[in-house]
């Protein structure tokens, strides 16, 4: 996809103008969170797996050099391949030797935001091979020429008027006169046009929810059933998956599944959950002649260890995103990158650099419902508030942001200076905001009060009014 989040502020202004973006990105409130609420609320024991998932997790994460290892001789043993790859060049290499090696010109998709990362699609398109996305969301993007703008909801940004256009447009075979009004007539129509891409494809790629090294299997979950007709129907199965997806034990990975589909659709447990291990043997009715794992680094091991390793426990849930007031504000494409929401917020900048992407930790409400529905308890807000503090570091911020801090901290270090400093500057804000109580406009905080009124102060500082309460408590 093309790189955008140096752009944030831009995009976002652009989605905040566009009216049927934001009709769509009602949908993001309406639909997730409160069936989110109900299915925690459901089962009792929700906290308690939230703690064991993240044990879980860290556990792994301390390991994982061990696990990788133990992971690998298990995918051998059943007759898979595991290739490893340290970039996204490598991991787009690793994908086309193999489609090459066995002729393929058309490839099926299961939705994999790690394939949305090393940017594969446009790849196989530049060497002669079609890749199909089979997800409907995913599918209705890729006839936009769009990339995802959720990760669990890849079109969440369109509405269903915007759907039938493209069909009617891509889709010539279509009867113009047949009504495709109704969802589910969208949905029957891809159906159709899909399972011919099924039985063409020479090769399917899924992404993995999760990599058990306990028996080497990997895991999908999907809603559609798409996932399994593109890893059984194709004489090659390739799995395209990060480092961090593994988990030690079945039993681990039974018990952080209770959390998966409860926090990102508030269903109990997806309609399909798909567990693949190695080749189709004698015996197997269906399955790939070969299969194959590709394991991705691509920035991940220089996180571990780092105030950001605890990223490396996401789910891809999207439950932070669901809940989060900036993305419902302007969405998944205004960040610019495959990672939209908070979670993006914090893996952009350590997969891609802050000096590229030191927007997106900035826009955030630190409002803390991300963290709070986390089914891993992954600290969003402490994190973006790092990569804050490395953008200040490195004087990637505006100079009027960095010397007003330095003017702030050299009061704030000066307690009777600071406290004079406000309670003069608290009077004069009350002055000047006069009986409306507001303030339209101010000098060096334009930024502010271009948009939206500030607040004036009411006459005395918190400091002060805390200071009165307690004269006359005593």
């Amino acid at each position: 996809m093309q790189f955008t989040a140096p752009q944030f502020k831009n995009n976002a202004a652009r989605a905040l103008a566009d009216g049927q973006l934001q009709k769509a990105l009602t949908n993001v409130e309406k639909g997730f969170i409160a069936k989110r609420a109900a299915a925690a609320a459901a089962l009792p024991e929700f906290d308690a797996l939230r703690d064991k998932g993240r044990e879980i997790k860290n556990h792994t994460l301390a390991h994982l050099d061990l696990y990788l290892e133990a992971y690998e001789r298990k995918v051998t043993a059943s007759g898979g391949h595991v290739h490893w790859a340290e970039s996204a060049e490598d991991a787009r290499r690793l994908v086309l030797d193999i489609c090459q090696r066995v002729g393929a010109k058309t490839v099926t998709k299961g939705k994999s935001m790690i394939t949305e990362e090393i940017n594969l699609n446009d790849f196989l398109f530049e060497h002669a091979i079609e890749p199909v996305e089979t997800d409907l969301g995913e599918y209705i993007i890729q006839l936009r020429g769009e990339h995802p703008s959720h990760i669990i909801a890849p079109a969440v940004h369109l509405n269903k008027e915007q759907v039938e256009e493209d069909f009617r447009r891509v889709h010539t075979h279509l009867d113009p006169k047949r009504d495709l009004t109704a969802p589910e007539t969208l949905l029957s129509e891809a159906r159709q046009v899909l399972r011919k891409s099924y039985f063409q494809a020479d090769v399917g790629i899924t992404g993995a929810n999760f990599l058990i090294a306990e028996t080497g299997t990997s895991v999908i979950v999907t809603n559609e059933g798409n996932g399994d007709l593109t890893q059984s129907l194709p004489r090659v199965h390739i799995v395209v998956a990060s480092i961090e997806k593994l988990v030690p034990t079945l039993e681990d990975c039974s018990q952080i599944l209770r959390l998966l589909a409860r926090s990102a659709t508030g269903q109990d447990i997806s309609v399909y959950t798909t567990f693949s291990t190695g080749p189709r043997r004698a015996e197997d009715p269906d399955g790939p002649e070969e299969y194959h794992v590709i394991l991705l680094d691509n920035g991940r091991t220089a996180m571990l260890g780092s105030e950001f390793q605890d990223m490396l426990r996401c789910i891809r849930c999207g439950a932070c995103m669901n809940h989060c007031p900036v993305y419902h504000a302007v969405g998944g494409h205004a960040y610019g990158s495959v990672y939209p929401g908070p979670m993006g917020a914090v893996l952009t900048p350590s997969l891609f650099g802050v000096d590229i992407s030191g927007h997106l930790p900035n826009a955030s409400t630190f409002c803390g419902r991300c963290e709070s529905v986390c089914p891993m308890h992954i600290p969003l807000p402490k994190m973006m508030r790092h990569w804050r503090e490395r953008e200040f570091e490195k004087h990637l911020n505006p100079a009027t942001a960095r010397y007003g801090l330095g003017v702030w901290a050299f009061f704030a270090k000066r307690p009777k200076l600071y406290r004079m400093a406000t309670s003069i500057g608290a009077r004069m804000l009350n002055l000047i905001g006069g009986n409306r109580g507001r303030i339209a406009s101010l000098p060096f905080a334009s930024g502010w009060t271009d948009i939206r009124d500030l607040p004036a102060p009411e006459g005395q500082t918190f400091a002060q009014q805390w200071a009165a309460r307690q004269k006359q408590g005593a």
